[in-house]
């Protein structure tokens, strides 16, 4: 029988959990309407670490963040969010209205072997943004043992995300394990060919991380907005398309980068095309050299899309972060939809690795149907895309062998 290779990271298999007070991170920073949650993705994503503490006899002091909250404010309040965590869960789940202090050390010590507890916001104290030192300490003082189990919070250095890491024994929960192995496949160690697919609006805010792939990738398809900024570089008339016309020179930079490494970048052969952003606006399939000067560019177009799922069917990894359209605006989802299903279908058939992240990414793929049916797919926004930029997050480092 084959020996299962230890984790580059410390995980709960380390963790000597059993009646141990253990300070779990967790992302509860979900949507919420009207004091119910709309999405409950992060919630679901923790619960097996939380089961797996209160099955083996720890004490469960879950901390988190909700909003951006300058100071205290009870409409960041996490008191509504303990009764949807509870009730997916299966078992009660206490609220603490302090996360530091006597209160706080009160509930703590009131637990019961395999209890659960959610303390009030961290951040409504603004010494765990500056991960601050006397902060950590505070908290440390609730726990025997420290687990992080949200990896979407892992690119910020903050006192429960990274400090708490050298304060106590310190553990990857099983989300952010399934995370961090997910993105270690995809581009520490992949099968190549490597494909990626970064879509979205600008370029500028994707310069780091198509940077970074140009020489870890084998095949990098651009889509979306950014696309028309690099064919607005190689001279083509893009209408009134979304461009960073400014950014055209860094645009052929990158090419000439990708060409240097022996990436071979994908850009739209044609588009659809339409004078109005609507849904369901008259468009016409376009080359990309044949676009009027009132047309936008608003998905590729069927030639684009046949071009993309060939090259697709020559990788063995793709990694995906942006639409290749408008996709909120039928019929502009038209390529996202088209390409994400003929990932879904190599990857059932066990011929691709695919890995996507990013809100518009899960929400394109959730649109098109085809989340389940990806390898895996990152909740994480801002933490997914620090990582394929070539980053390293602090709250996983803490985590490091």
């Amino acid at each position: 029988m084959p020996v299962k290779e230890e984790s580059a990271f410390r995980t709960l298999d380390d963790a000597d959990v059993a009646n141990k007070r253990v300070l779990v991170r967790v992302d509860l920073n979900v949507p919420v309407d009207n004091g119910k949650v709309t999405d409950d993705t992060r919630i679901q994503a923790v619960l097996p670490t939380i089961r797996e503490i209160a099955d083996k006899g720890g004490k469960v002091i879950l901390l988190a963040h909700f909003g951006r909250p300058k100071g205290e404010d009870p409409t960041l309040s996490l008191a509504p969010i303990a009764g949807e965590v509870a009730s997916r869960l299966g078992k009660p789940v206490g609220f603490c209205p302090a996360t530091i202090g006597t209160v706080a050390q009160a509930a703590v010590a009131a637990l019961q072997p395999g209890d659960v507890l959610l303390l009030e916001n961290t951040r409504f104290d603004k010494r765990e943004e500056a991960n601050d030192p006397e902060f950590v300490a505070a908290l440390a003082t609730l726990g025997d043992v420290y687990v992080n189990d949200a990896f979407a919070t892992a690119h910020r250095a903050h006192a429960s995300t990274e400090g708490l890491a050298h304060a106590l024994p310190a553990y990857a929960g099983r989300c952010m394990q399934e995370e961090i192995e997910a993105l270690a496949k995809a581009l520490e160690a992949p099968e190549r060919p490597v494909l990626a697919v970064v879509g979205g609006a600008k370029v500028s805010s994707k310069l780091e991380l198509l940077g970074n792939l140009v020489a870890r990738v084998d095949i990098l398809v651009i889509g979306g907005g950014m696309a028309n900024t690099f064919l607005a570089a190689q001279g083509k008339d893009v209408g009134k398309s979304l461009c960073e016309h400014d950014l055209t020179s860094t645009a052929l930079d990158i090419i000439e980068k990708a060409k240097v490494a022996g990436c071979d970048v994908v850009l739209p052969v044609d588009a659809l095309a339409a004078t109005e952003f609507k849904a369901h606006a008259p468009c016409r399939v376009a080359a990309v050299d044949d676009i009027k000067a009132d047309e936008m560019m608003l998905d590729a177009g069927p030639a684009s899309v046949e071009s993309i799922i060939a090259k697709l069917k020559t990788a063995k990894t793709v990694v995906w972060n942006g639409p290749f359209g408008a996709f909120e605006l039928p019929p502009f989802d038209t390529a996202t939809v088209a390409v994400a299903k003929a990932a879904a279908d190599l990857t059932d058939a066990g011929k691709l690795l695919s890995v996507a992240g990013g809100g518009d990414t899960v929400a394109a793929l959730n649109h098109a149907g085809v989340a389940a049916r990806f390898s895996y797919v990152s909740t994480a926004g801002g933490a997914f895309l620090e990582w394929l930029e070539g980053k390293a997050l602090p709250g996983v480092e803490a985590l490091r062998r």
